[in-house]
């Protein structure tokens, strides 16, 4: 890092002297030389601009990119309007730092209000927090929000995201916790098995709606046997769809969580994504992250401050409840700009689109031989079985320039469409589909 420090050398010594230290040997005198460097680090010489630029974009072509999408199971590709970009693009915005200082930050402040305000809009719920990394993480986050000290057990839907419940576990896991799975009967989670589960020492069900398998759950009857329990019910959440369900608030659930990705967010090979968590008001004081709230200044004018933040780690380690506390503003604000933008009548007109055209899908692959596994109502993801090899069928369409359903173990597909996806295209998909299968 040298090269990159801008002290001279001059400065350096000076420092060095301020200190009572001769050289960098003397500095670091308490440390092995076993485990010092020797030597020069075993890493390429550096490269101009121009050479690393061609480098990267080598690199970059390698990427496939496809023009016909028809996979989900947790990341989506949704229209993003160029305004989006424009107003998330601006320096002040891109160069966002953790608001400490209130002063400052008003700027970044409102932006993480905004965003807040937007989140229990769309929820139903009283408070939502920033900074959280992704959906997993907002899941796992959300479950030490409800553990207390008889309540210890964890419980979720085997419907959910895999990788939200390997998050989920893995957060368990450092606290001597374990997720423990409730079962599904049909693609949705059996009741009866919720009910049997249940005890005095559960603290909280992780149920996805929609599941991991496009279906929409019964919420709401879950939300009322886990209350019955004295538990919490966190609910996992498509935020598109929630322009045309119920809103977890609604449902029941005490803590809504999800991935931001569908909000304006490009897929980008995975990152970065964005937390959303909301909660009620009686739980909101557990909430992790940042908490922006609005308050007046000394002249009566409408300020913003950091709230809560005396029970967050940077202020009170010892007793903190949670390591979050990047800054997610930027993916925030996208989010904020994009529901901005779209409006309550745009974003539920991409949930209807999404929703129809998945049920317009789901019957062109029944006719080309790839019959639908659960018949219960769903959002815009569904699983059918698939009579020809799944790889084979994956490869066929891969060549056609369309990354097709994900394939799941026992030779089905989880298909997927939001309002990307053309008539034409589906029709094409079909068709290709057919070839395979009759092949």
């Amino acid at each position: 890092m040298g090269s990159y420090l801008s002290s001279t050398d001059h400065q350096q010594k000076a420092m060095l002297d301020e200190i009572g230290y001769k050289d960098y040997d003397d500095l670091f005198g308490c440390v092995p030389d076993s485990v010092k460097l020797k030597g020069r680090l075993s890493i390429p010489e550096g490269k101009s601009e121009l050479e690393l630029r061609r480098q990267m974009e080598s690199l970059a072509g390698k990427n496939r990119v496809f023009d016909h999408v028809f996979r989900g199971a947790g990341a989506y590709r949704h229209y993003i309007s160029a305004i989006v970009k424009e107003v998330v693009s601006k320096e002040e915005f891109v160069t966002a730092y953790t608001p400490y200082q209130a002063e400052i930050s008003q700027g970044n402040l409102q932006a993480i209000f905004e965003y807040q305000t937007m989140i229990c809009e769309l929820t139903g719920m009283d408070a939502a927090n920033a900074s959280v990394y992704d959906g997993a993480s907002a899941a796992a986050e959300s479950v030490f929000m409800c553990r207390e000290r008889k309540r210890v057990r964890v419980l979720a839907a085997d419907t959910a995201n895999p990788d939200v419940l390997a998050a989920m576990e893995t957060y368990c896991h450092g606290r001597g916790a374990h997720v423990e799975l409730v079962p599904s009967k049909d693609g949705s989670v059996d009741l009866e098995a919720l009910k049997e589960m249940l005890d005095e020492t559960t603290a909280c069900f992780y149920v996805q709606q929609p599941n991991y398998y496009g279906i929409l759950e019964d919420v709401t009857a879950m939300a009322e046997l886990v209350h019955g329990a004295g538990a919490k019910l966190i609910a996992g959440c498509n935020p598109i769809s929630m322009a045309v369900l119920q809103t977890p608030a609604e449902c029941g659930a005490d803590i809504a969580v999800g991935e931001g990705q569908p909000l304006g967010l490009p897929m980008a090979f995975g990152g970065p994504y964005l937390g959303f968590m909301a909660t009620t008001r009686d739980m909101m004081r557990k909430l992790p992250g940042r908490i922006v709230g609005e308050t007046v200044d000394s002249d009566g004018k409408r300020g913003f401050v950091l709230t809560l933040q005396a029970r967050e780690q940077h202020i009170r380690r010892e007793k903190a409840s949670s390591n979050i506390c990047s800054n997610q503003a930027l993916c925030a604000l996208t989010a904020s700009v994009y529901l901005s933008a779209m409006g309550p009548e745009g974003l539920r007109e991409a949930a209807l689109q999404c929703t129809s055209k998945a049920h317009y899908l789901r019957e062109k692959l029944r006719a080309a031989g790839l019959s639908p596994v659960y018949d219960k109502p769903f959002f815009h993801e569904f699983v059918t079985d698939c009579p020809a090899d799944t790889a084979r069928l994956s490869a066929k369409l891969e060549e056609e320039g369309y990354l097709g359903g994900l394939p799941l173990p026992g030779g089905r597909m989880l298909w997927c469409t939001t309002e990307m996806n053309t008539k034409e295209e589906m029709d094409r998909l079909a068709d290709l589909v057919k070839e395979v299968c009759c092949a």
